[in-house]
């Protein structure tokens, strides 16, 4: 059995430079995730000798003569396959379609979202262009498993191809309620509703969005579901949810390596506090940091007592820069970090201290670790595997998470303070008592999401989907030996 991986961007990228092209792994938690689990198969017995090949587009945009070439070395070398793809379309498609308007609809912020012609007609080229790379590979008794917004067209344009084949979806965003989803032109989300539905099996993060998905399908359809199973065209589909979890063990066992131990020290040498706390993500509307800035000023100015004893650090990930919206609220960071520190900070001490940029695996495991307090704060997020990341680095079992109840691990980590984050008050009240929490009540929170993350990790995650895509194609030995 092999199983193709088809996603929006492949887990290696070309970068070209010199005129000559060079090979990076990519980041991010779906390459980070999905990598654990194939490595975990190397030698396991299920499904027994495991092939695989990786579906995605390479980054650049890449010139016709050099394609044949650099296709024949990245499937050889790295079991990837690229779908090229000109630059002029990827806007229009990624900036454009998936980014101006499914990710503002999708987390709820209809009032960002676009609607243009010209995007969705790209987004309808790309998902067409990836059918025709599945179908170059595509072997009988293959297995497919796309991943995320940017290919939900793709499940029916393979079914029509291929009517027999097993399909597995995999949304990483939120599904957004019926008058969210309702916002999209009507052809669009029939469009979208249908190519889903091209799958065997779809898989949600979280119980609401798949009740969402099953009651859009109802109102669009007027198609009944019984326990997430759904008949289209005399075939059955699931709908199912499938919490994704991260590779524990990796970050346990990264806390004790001398290269993030290095970090530790030297992160602990410049700050010398009461009490650290860590905020960190990607630009992003979504996450809610201008939110948490604004509980943690009124967090400053109700507790005079932790003046110049601690110190939030605040890391931003570049994202999305070219989109207008990310670059008004990178501009609103600046400010609101700048008018903090100029209203409480003293010659000595700054209350925020804010870098914008990449971080590597091994300071940002250290950040984890010396790290009193994380804030966690999205106004909306499919998961959230930054919680279960904090979590899973602190080996002594201290440290308090304070987490949005918008975020899809809310429903996993409830020994968390979860807190609404429209609500500043309440992230200042929750910063206080996560301040003040007795290191007896902080092991036993963090010992009880510590056992649930190591028992569904990353691996479970992959293999639960992966076992319920098999059964959804009819009875299948999984001890038996499959040929590659």
């Amino acid at each position: 059995m092999r199983l193709l991986i088809v996603s929006n961007r492949l887990p290696i990228t070309i970068e070209k430079k010199d005129g000559k092209l060079s090979l990076k792994e990519s980041s991010g938690g779906l390459v980070s995730g999905l990598s654990s689990y194939l490595d975990s198969l190397k030698g396991s017995s299920f499904p027994s000798k495991t092939d695989y090949v990786w579906l995605g587009w390479p980054g650049i945009e890449i010139e016709e003569p050099l394609q044949p070439e650099l296709k024949k070395n990245i499937l050889n070398e790295y079991r990837s396959y690229p779908v090229f793809l000109p630059e002029s379309l990827m806007e229009n498609f990624y900036e454009g379609f998936c980014n101006n308007t499914i990710w503002p609809l999708f987390h709820y912020f209809p009032s960002y979202a676009l609607y243009e012609s010209e995007c969705w007609n790209s987004y309808n080229l790309v998902n067409e262009k990836f059918l025709e790379a599945i179908l170059a590979v595509l072997r009988p008794d293959d297995l497919i498993w796309i991943h995320d917004y940017h290919l939900m067209l793709l499940p029916k344009l393979i079914r029509e191809k291929k009517p027999d084949v097993q399909i597995g979806f995999f949304l990483h965003i939120p599904f957004p309620a019926y008058e969210i989803f309702s916002l999209l032109p009507s052809q669009w989300r029939i469009k979208i509703l249908e190519g889903l539905l091209g799958s065997d099996l779809i898989g949600f993060h979280t119980q609401d969005y798949t009740l969402y998905f099953l009651r859009c399908i109802k109102r669009i359809f007027m198609i009944e579901s019984s326990g997430g199973n759904i008949t289209v065209d005399k075939r059955l589909v699931r709908a199912r949810t499938f919490p994704m979890g991260i590779d524990f063990q990796k970050f346990q066992n990264s806390i004790v390596k001398s290269g993030v131990q290095k970090d530790v020290k030297k992160f602990r040498q410049r700050l010398k506090y009461e009490k650290i706390i860590l905020s960190i993500d990607r630009l992003d509307y979504t996450k809610g940091i201008l939110n948490r800035l604004q509980g943690y000023e009124i967090f400053l100015q109700n507790n005079s007592e932790w003046l110049e004893k601690i110190i939030l650090i605040l890391r931003v990930i570049p994202s999305r820069i070219g989109v207008k919206h990310y670059r008004k609220m990178k501009k609103q960071i600046d400010e609101f970090v700048g008018r903090i520190n100029g209203k409480f900070g003293t010659i000595g001490w700054a209350p925020i201290s804010y870098q914008y940029g990449f971080l590597p695996f091994n300071p940002l495991v250290a950040l984890y670790s010396i790290s009193d307090v994380i804030l966690v704060t999205p106004l909306r997020d499919g998961m959230n595997l930054i919680s279960k990341e904090y979590v899973a680095s602190r080996i002594d079992k201290t440290g308090v998470l304070i987490l949005s109840e918008m975020a899809g691990s809310s429903k996993e980590l409830t020994e968390s303070i979860i807190i609404n984050p429209n609500n500043k008050e309440e992230i200042a009240e929750a910063i206080s008592t996560a301040l003040d929490m007795p290191i007896r009540e902080q092991i036993r929170r963090i010992k009880i999401m510590q056992t649930h993350l190591r028992t569904f990790d990353v691996v479970k995650w992959a293999d639960d989907f992966i076992r319920e895509l098999i059964s959804s194609g009819g009875d299948v030995n999984l001890n038996a030996e499959q040929p590659v």
